[in-house]
């Protein structure tokens, strides 16, 4: 039978607006709509509450303490991982990325381990993160590797009135060309619809941004749309894939605004960012698909400029939360999904503060 929903929730970077948020969340009458299973630092927690004002009413328990059993309800797993006074506040540091990373890493175990439906994460900073790490580029390299999978993952950014996927990410603009193709663009179209069908899109309805201006106007600032894009999108339809494209890019996010498309796929990091940040920056999600268990975030940085002042706004952090937990319901875990004995979380627990240590 159908398990009650468990949510991996991560704490990011100390040095930003992590700490608060993760506290005004948990304070938040959200908390109480599933089973939270909190990773980090309970000094951090602590600190963040000081900044928001707020007091949180969340057990810790052990890893030990869990043994081999989902949480039966809410609790702070304690990882110890980072004294508050060893971090400064609004500035990167390898001590802050460390800890974002032991713990991100820590819920990804416990999601594909059986522990949970779903993860959340507080923001990062990937300078933090670098600091600590050399190699990270970004969460989708490092999920693959922390659950030991293949296939990427895609991001999406997630409000209301549209989605956006993207077809390359965290990639420089200069490679953004070289890097699409007709399989790459159908494939992150086929993901697409098949994510938002999880989500209750019965027929999801995507508009393809142009690479170029004016979606290259025939060959004159560009071959792409017509050469790599156009073959791409009349593929997907061909296997009644709702899709529309090349739009000019210029324009794509106006009609889907009008109710034309339901997500918008973009071929580049900003050119979907940027608008979907311009309709909702305190209202948008960052959905990182294509795995077993949903991963949400705030589409949202960690906001240096404001950490530690109590005014970070929560509103992304519980859209990220709401959408986490609706994927999650609509593929719930059954009985025989529950972690072997031999994955205890304690193991995990070692797992994801060894790996950290080894770097």
């Amino acid at each position: 039978m159908p398990l009650p929903l468990v949510l991996a929730f991560a704490i990011g970077d100390p040095a930003g607006i992590s700490p608060e948020l993760a506290a005004r969340l948990l304070a938040d009458p959200v908390a109480s709509t599933a089973i939270l299973l909190v990773v980090g630092d309970r000094r951090v927690l602590d600190m963040g509450a000081a900044h928001a004002g707020v007091t949180i009413d969340l057990p810790t328990m052990t890893a030990d303490e869990l043994g081999t059993q989902r949480p039966q309800r809410s609790c702070f797993v304690d990882l110890g991982n980072c004294d508050p006074a060893t971090i400064t506040i609004g500035a990167s540091s390898p001590e802050g990325g460390a800890s974002a990373l032991a713990n991100f890493r820590c819920a990804l175990l416990a999601a594909r381990h059986g522990y949970a439906d779903a993860v959340f994460f507080t923001p990062f900073n990937k300078h933090s993160m670098r600091l600590s790490e050399a190699d990270y580029v970004d969460e989708i390299g490092f999920v693959n590797r922390t659950i030991e999978v293949t296939k990427n993952g895609s991001e999406f950014n997630v409000l209301d009135e549209v989605w956006n996927a993207r077809c390359t990410s965290h990639i420089p603009l200069s490679k953004v060309a070289e890097t699409i193709t007709e399989d790459r663009v159908f494939e992150s179209l086929r993901l697409t619809i098949e994510t938002m069908q999880g989500a209750g899109f019965e027929r999801p309805r995507i508009g393809v941004a142009a690479l170029n201006p004016h979606a290259g106007d025939g060959g004159n600032f560009g071959t792409e749309d017509d050469a790599i894009i156009l073959p791409a999108v009349q593929r997907a339809q061909a296997h009644q894939m709702a899709v529309t494209g090349p739009v000019p890019s210029d324009t794509v996010f106006v009609r889907a605004l009008k109710g034309e498309f339901d997500a918008v796929l973009t071929m580049f990091h900003d050119q979907g960012q940027i608008a979907m940040k311009l309709i909702g920056f305190d209202r948008g999600v960052t959905l990182i698909a294509g795995y077993p268990f949903p991963i949400v975030t705030p589409a949202h940085g960690t906001a240096f400029d404001i950490a530690g002042q109590g005014v970070a706004n929560p509103g992304a952090g519980l859209k990220a939360i709401e959408l986490g937990l609706m994927l999650a319901a609509r593929k719930p875990r059954q009985e025989e999904d529950l972690p072997a004995a031999e994955q205890p979380f304690a193991s995990l627990v070692r797992r994801a503060t060894d790996a950290a240590a080894a770097r």
